[in-house]
């Protein structure tokens, strides 16, 4: 029932595209509204309506404002009815029939707090729920309202840009590479387990394991052990005694992989076929439309962007009387662009000659995913450490998405080997891990997001979108395909 509706749903917009601008935001209002989010197929709604407005040729800024705002109008719509409903949420008819998916939602929102209006939205079926659940709890407008007009942006591509460009590859007749969805299937299964090993180290390894358990006793045997564990475990109250054996077992592996790599890539060859071959399937897939977002990904991991990003951050905790943070922020970023310098300039491997202008610096490794990688798993780190022990992997997932897209932008714009790639991640998690182990020493008090934090979240976004539309024409030439 539901496949025919949705199917003579489509069919209609097809027929009518004058009104496929206002079915993306109607999709998007119904689906972010309470209850009726759950009941109407609001995600397959939007990827057909997407890829119909791929198809027409209508602009993907539009569409993502449309829909956009229609998921901004549902949510806010949802928080006016959850302030209205205070205390009566359970007994109300229809949210009386989802009583668990209350409580779901009311436990999720009490472990999240603000958070959870971003987190939410990307949360399976709680998604409709949470805005609702926030003005039943008195969230301040105000508040909402940032967090609701921030995660919209995420939301939005994440719901339309699939399915647009889905309908523009239909339009133009783009043609996969051999064995797209072969390749595609396997990277993603690989990916999967790579996130599954790194959350097990870096969860499993915590307080309370049989490994740190063993550790503990081993190093408190000896005198110059013990006070090394005691300098590096955590001074505050709530975390008091806690070694950092997850950060310092990441670096120790992370470094270990790249010096390994790094061997391999300067002393043998290898890995030169397997770099050679990665290259020409990235070039098969190669396609004007698909260079639009790829650039912009790749100009969102430049030296200025991810600068910004950390000075940001260091101001911020300074101001807030962080200093100890600020200077660790800032420590990882002079040793990321430090080391990185110098690994280019030392090793000295030539890039792929595939574009128009290449960058002139050496090829491993990767400085973009180097740079990434350290500012998206700084951050996770961060956050994660102010949630329970069952909770950080949301924040470790969650914030670590945006360096996937960076990082194939590289070795799709053809600037990178496949080497390089993966030798500018593993630098980054041996960056993080040693300054997250640093700055166990000095963590005493929580670092809560304010104000002030999520204005200086602001002032980098606008400053990331200025930074690549004044980048962009220079970048569509730099990185066109050689002929």
């Amino acid at each position: 029932m539901t496949e025919t509706w949705l199917n003579e749903a489509t069919t209609w917009v097809a027929a009518n595209p004058g009104w496929l601008a206002l079915a993306l935001a109607a999709t998007a209002f119904i689906e972010s509204l309470a209850v009726a989010g759950i009941i109407v197929p609001g995600v397959a709604m939007l990827f057909a309506f997407a890829a119909l407005a791929g198809k027409s040729g209508m602009p993907l800024t539009e569409a993502l404002v449309w829909a956009g705002v229609g998921a901004v109008a549902g949510d806010v719509l949802s928080f006016a009815i959850g302030r209205l409903l205070q205390g009566r949420l359970h007994s109300v008819w229809p949210l009386s029939r989802y009583p668990k998916l209350l409580a779901r939602g009311e436990a999720f929102f009490h472990a999240h707090g603000g958070k959870s209006v971003i987190i939410g939205r990307f949360v399976g079926p709680i998604r409709p729920i949470i805005p609702l659940i926030a003005g039943a709890f008195y969230m301040p407008w105000q508040r909402f309202l940032l967090f609701n007009l921030l995660s919209a942006v995420g939301w939005a591509l994440t719901y339309i840009l699939p399915g647009y460009l889905v309908g523009a590859a239909l339009a133009t007749g783009i043609k996969p590479p051999p064995h797209f969805y072969l390749v595609l299937g396997i990277s993603g299964a690989a990916l999967l387990i790579v996130y599954f090993i790194a959350l097990r180290m870096r969860l499993g390894l915590g307080e309370g394991s049989r490994l740190y358990h063993w550790l503990e006793t081993r190093m408190a045997a000896y005198d110059a052990t013990h006070r090394f564990w005691r300098l590096y475990t955590s001074a505050r109250p709530a975390h008091r005694g806690e070694f950092p054996l997850p950060s310092l077992m990441m670096a120790t592996t992370a470094l270990a992989l790249f010096l390994i790599l790094a061997q391999l890539v300067t002393l043998s060859g290898h890995l030169f076929l397997l770099n050679q071959l990665v290259s020409e399937w990235f070039q098969l897939l190669r396609q004007p439309l698909l260079d639009l977002p790829m650039i912009a990904f790749t100009l969102a991991g430049d030296p200025p962007v991810l600068v910004a990003g950390a000075v940001l951050a260091t101001v911020c905790l300074v101001f807030r009387g962080y200093y100890a943070a600020a200077l660790h922020i800032i420590t990882a970023a002079l040793l990321t662009m430090v080391s990185v310098w110098l690994l280019k300039a030392g090793i000295g491997i030539s890039r792929p000659d595939q574009v128009f202008s290449p960058p002139e610096s050496g090829a491993f490794p990767s400085g973009h995913t180097a740079g990434a990688t350290v500012l998206v798993t700084l951050a996770a780190s961060f956050i994660a450490g102010e949630n329970a022990q069952k909770q950080r992997w949301q924040s470790y997932v969650l914030l670590s998405l945006p360096l996937i897209p960076i990082a194939l932008s590289r070795l799709y714009l053809g600037v990178h080997w496949f080497t390089d790639v993966l030798g500018g991640f593993f630098l980054g998690l041996a960056i993080t891990g040693i300054i997250r182990a640093s700055y166990s020493r000095y963590d005493r008090v929580p670092i809560k997001a304010e104000a002030v934090s999520w204005i200086a979240l602001i002032i980098w976004v606008v400053f990331s979108v200025f930074y690549i539309s004044e980048q962009w024409d220079l970048a569509l030439q730099s990185y066109a395909p050689k002929l």
